[in-house]
């Protein structure tokens, strides 16, 4: 009833870990997947080794609201290739390795190395908001978008996937550029540039003074994006939404907004069981009973139906 498909990557349910959030190494991926998602997003993973930023790097606002700058902090790629083929021996849910570079070169590097790793797809990062000379600087170049999609298109057999950063000012120039890179499918947001200052320090509470939204409060940003690219590229590839869903009723609409699958990174904190990971049996639960009472029969009846007259 709820299965689906994102280009040629199959989901027993269209709730997908997001990048960043417990995808780090095989014990915590196998937990998630144990927790009934559809499919793991990994930690973004590079070239070489990365410390990532000094401390403080998360705040919480409350309401289930978080800024973090991380720095993408990851083993490299070489280190990684054990994570992904240790997950995959304990479990079937699909791995997605999301991966970033500065350049093109670098990006065939880690997805050339992660293939080692068998993973079932690939998320091209070209949109973290403080990545330095990674994630959104690379998003903002639309030909460099384009030739870093279809360079590692080259190179694997798998679905790949770019994730869109929010902080442009038209979200639909690098979209249309993965897609004519051949993207399988388009990600839909990356956080949202944000601060928090300590008054009585004086100073931004961030090591990196700004970082990344994430929570409840990107919600409206995320689904309006999601009905933006539904609209112009829904005929073209397949939408994956992520921002802020913290409830089943939060999927319902970025589905009817245009999404065939969503992310849930922030929720996990926050869900009934976070120690069990209870949210993406919750989100099933909900959509499930959703589409019954409505008469509709499985997820791919409900996608882009708020654009319908």
């Amino acid at each position: 009833m709820i299965e689906t498909t994102i280009g040629s990557l199959k989901l027993k349910n269209p709730f997908i870990l997001a990048s960043g959030v417990l995808g780090v190494n095989a014990s915590v991926m196998t937990r998630v997947a144990n927790a009934g998602c559809g499919g793991i997003t990994t930690k973004s993973i590079g070239p070489i080794p990365k410390a990532g930023y000094p401390n403080p790097t998360v705040v919480e606002l409350g309401n289930g609201n978080l800024i973090n700058a991380m720095g993408l902090p990851n083993p490299g790629c070489e280190e990684f290739v054990t994570e992904i083929i240790e997950t995959k021996k304990r479990t079937n849910a699909p791995i997605i390795a999301s991966i970033f570079g500065k350049d093109t070169e670098e990006f065939i590097l880690v997805a050339k190395t992660l293939l080692k790793g068998n993973p079932d797809a690939f998320e091209l990062n070209v949109s973290c908001p403080h990545g330095g000379k990674y994630g959104s600087i690379i998003g903002q170049d639309k030909e460099l978008v384009e030739e870093i999609t279809r360079e590692v298109k080259k190179i694997v057999k798998v679905p790949v996937y770019v994730k869109i950063s929010p902080n442009l000012s038209d979200l639909r120039v690098p979209a249309e550029a993965a897609v004519s890179g051949g993207a399988d499918g388009i990600v839909v947001i990356n956080t949202l540039r944000a601060m928090a200052i300590d008054i009585n320090y004086r100073k931004p509470i961030l090591a990196n003074k700004f970082g990344g939204l994430s929570g409840p409060a990107v919600k409206p940003v995320a689904l309006k994006c999601v009905y933006d690219m539904y609209s112009s590229f829904g005929d073209k590839v397949p939408i994956i939404g992520v921002g802020g869903i913290s409830n089943w009723e939060d999927v319902v609409e970025f589905i009817l907004a245009g999404a065939s699958a969503v992310q849930v990174g922030t929720a996990i904190s926050y869900c009934k069981d976070p120690v069990n990971i209870s949210i993406f049996n919750e989100l099933a639960d909900g959509l499930k009973n959703y589409l019954k009472s409505e008469g509709f029969s499985k997820t791919t009846d409900i996608v882009g139906l708020a654009h319908k007259d």
